[in-house]
């Protein structure tokens, strides 16, 4: 056997260079480049091994070792899973930071693979700089946080490890019902330990993600209940998307006659113009949607894991309804007693089409769907519509932005009163063209996703639309786009705090506490310019004084070579109905009667849940 002697981070790095996926026909790198911060840990073994390459797997270096892993998650949904980036880290501090990402990337099914340095196997030096020492037991170290938020977890203690560990990686992340987040810890002593790796171990592999079947007895029974639904509905998830069963789900649904709803994840698998297409469902929905899901009989979910923004805490459906799952992951599938279809959404929506022949929902459902899908669109455009008031609404601005932006720019956001306001009022254009990260909300992933998803695609134009108090959690990605010249737009809106949290504080009978910023324990609630922030990072920005100037300066911002900011004073207060039931805790027992009475209100709405069926 014909062997190489490499050390092993030169052997990581050359089986990352190898991988290849296949792409609409096309053969593209599986792993297309590497977000990094370099320091004890990585610096020694690891970079010297990716500057060899740096040609051919780029390095980008990020400002936060949680943002460039929340880059490589935006990069991941942009390219629907097809392509991963990777994220490396020193030790410790550096490690730790990137948690959040992976808890981001294990909630939302999406891969990256995460590389951190560790200490030493042979614990000669211990304990050494940024080391966390558990006393009881010495083979716990920072990186084992990883292991609940991750799909795949190593740790190499000795070179050799590495043949069989990062084919198990990539396999896990390409797997459509276990894909996450793989991660491997490095320790920097096993790093720079050479061995002779068998040159077979570093041969092209083009790699294609499975397309699992269902089983025929599920599918036959899936059928059945279709064929006999009065009044079906369809919910579009994340994995019809990452599927590519888009235009097969758009048609299915359409020559059916079934109205099609859709998943926060799931929202841009169709557009907003579809003839089946009834808006958002659940807890930040359309009244449409809602008003079907709560009389459909029969639910066809494709591709969603039915979180509690989905269902409205499972109080959106009557409790009669039967829910048919088609979910490659069977954990997804198999929840509330769904009829459960365990496969590839393209590949189980064609089979059901097979099974299901001339099926036609009743018209008078049909047409019922289309009706209350026209109110909602009359609703939005008077929430959209522009007024003389002082400050903006979020629906307003957003309407704005909308109207401006190109079929194929793609809007991002994820966390604070935005995603409900987007869902709602953002029509989508083009399919795959709406990326909100609410499976796990993460304040900070939009601006370093915009870097990720810029440098996806550069045929198109992220629009990051945040606010205040997201900006000021996580910014400095605004640099990275300027130092790397991928360009993204990034609206701002200035409400003055966490203006969502404090809506749902006073909805359950809270006084407004630490939210706004004028409820804080501060001296006074001085104002952030972020415009001359974003300007000393590099970024071309303007301030919007109004909603007449905000569509000429989208069209500027559009005109720029360069990350563009506007900012944009809006309102805190005024927020687009159409919302579902949501079970938060609320105090039993308050001296305040208005936390006594949502307590009230919260136990009544607990007795509508679907339980056990």
């Amino acid at each position: 056997m014909s062997t190489v002697r490499l050390t092993m981070a030169q052997a990581l790095v050359r089986f990352l260079c190898n991988q290849f996926t296949e792409i609409d026909g096309r053969r593209e790198p599986l792993f297309p480049g590497v977000f990094a911060i370099f320091g004890h840990g990585n610096v020694t073994c690891l970079s010297e091994a990716l500057e060899a390459v740096k040609d051919t797997l780029p390095t980008w270096r990020g400002q936060n070792e949680q943002s460039m892993a929340l880059a490589a998650i935006g990069f991941a949904k942009a390219t629907r899973r097809r392509q991963i980036m990777v994220a490396t880290s020193s030790i410790g501090p550096g490690a730790l930071n990137m948690v959040t990402a992976a808890g981001v990337a294990h909630t939302n099914r999406l891969p990256v693979l995460l590389l951190a340095g560790d200490a030493f196997v042979n614990r000669r030096p211990d304990p050494v700089m940024q080391q966390v020492e558990h006393f009881g037991n010495p083979t716990i170290g920072v990186n084992d946080a990883f292991k609940p938020v991750t799909r795949y977890w190593d740790k190499i203690v000795h070179p050799e490890q590495i043949i069989s560990s990062l084919p198990q990686a990539v396999a896990v992340m390409l797997d459509p019902a276990d894909c996450g987040p793989a991660f491997i810890s490095l320790p920097q002593d096993v790093q720079e330990l050479a061995w002779d790796y068998p040159e077979t171990f570093f041969e092209p592999t083009l790699h294609r993600v499975p397309r699992p079947r269902p089983d025929r007895e599920s599918l036959a029974e899936a059928i059945a209940v279709l064929k006999a639904a009065k009044r079906p509905l369809i919910i579009s998830g994340g994995g019809v998307r990452y599927s590519g069963a888009e235009q097969v789900l758009a048609d299915f649904a359409e020559k059916h006659g079934i109205p099609l709803c859709e998943t926060i994840a799931g929202k841009g698998a169709v557009t907003h113009y579809h003839p089946a297409h009834i808006g958002p469902i659940g807890i930040v929905g359309s009244t449409s949607a809602n008003a079907l899901a709560g009389e459909a009989d029969v639910v066809l979910a494709v591709g969603t894991r039915l979180m509690d923004f989905t269902t409205g805490s499972w109080t959106a459906f009557s409790k009669s309804a039967t829910f048919v799952s088609v979910n490659a992951a069977r954990w997804d599938a198999k929840k509330h007693r769904a009829v459960a279809v365990v496969g590839d959404a393209l590949e189980s929506v064609n089979e059901l089409e097979a099974g299901l022949a001339d099926y036609k929902a009743d018209a008078l459902w049909t047409e019922k769907g289309r009706a209350e899908f026209a109110k909602w669109n009359a609703a939005l455009d008077g929430y959209q519509k522009p007024t003389n008031a002082p400050v903006p609404t979020y629906a307003q601005v957003v309407g704005i932005v909308n109207a401006k932006a190109g079929d194929r720019d793609l809007l991002i956001t994820a966390a604070g009163g935005l995603p409900g306001e987007v869902m709602k009022n953002w029509r989508v254009k083009a399919p795959n063209t709406f990326d909100c990260e609410f499976g796990f909300s993460c304040m900070g992933y939009e601006i370093a996703a915009g870097w990720g998803a810029a440098m996806a695609d550069s045929s198109r134009t992220p629009i990051v639309m945040i606010g205040d108090g997201t900006y000021m959690m996580m910014n400095s990605d605004v640099y990275s786009t300027v130092l790397s010249g991928h360009k993204m737009i990034l609206i701002v809106c200035d409400n003055g705090g966490y203006a969502v949290i404090n809506r749902l504080q006073n909805a359950k009978g809270g006084a407004s506490f630490n939210n706004l910023l004028k409820d804080c324990r501060v001296k006074e609630p001085f104002p952030v310019d972020f415009g001359k922030h974003a300007e000393s990072m590099g970024a071309l920005t303007r301030h919007v004084e109004s909603l007449a100037d905000l569509g000429d300066a989208v069209e500027w911002a559009q005109s720029t070579d360069r990350t563009t900011v506007l900012t944009i004073v809006s309102d805190a207060f005024t927020w687009t109905p159409g919302d579902a039931w949501w079970d938060v805790g609320v105090p039993q027992v308050s001296e305040r009667p208005e936390v006594n009475a949502a307590s009230a209100d919260q136990l009544a709405g607990r007795n509508k849940q679907r339980v056990g069926v």
